[in-house]
């Protein structure tokens, strides 16, 4: 199941994936000193995490709690990029990560220790 959340949703989340479960006057006061958000603008975006799936509602207390990891999330996001940007190409992905700046030593045998695994 593929779930594509834009960036106000991504802060909703962030929140219970730091959190765990979380009531949504507790993510509107966190979002309300983060970014400012009223807390009508908070329950709408809730909302839309309800209504895609992405969170569940219980009740008492109007209680929140992620239905989708951050990292199911994060491999949706990097799948769509790299068919957008990179031809469905990870490898020009990669490339166009690693002509950008120097790697170090170590970050050098972490990419090689990772290209071992994946083998």
């Amino acid at each position: 199941m593929e779930i594509k959340l834009f960036d106000s949703e991504l802060k909703v989340m962030d929140i219970l994936w730091k959190e765990g479960d979380t009531s949504a006057k507790e993510i509107a006061g966190k979002l309300n000193e983060q970014v400012g958000w009223s807390k009508t603008t908070t329950y709408t975006v809730i909302k839309k995490c309800i209504d895609k799936g992405a969170v569940g509602r219980s009740e008492p207390g109007f209680i929140c709690r992620a239905l989708i990891s951050r990292k199911e999330v994060q491999e949706a996001e990097t799948n769509e990029l790299i068919d957008k940007m990179y031809d469905g190409s990870s490898d020009k992905l990669i490339a166009a990560l690693l002509g950008s700046r120097r790697l170090t030593a170590e970050e050098i045998q972490s990419l090689k220790k990772l290209v071992e695994e994946l083998k």
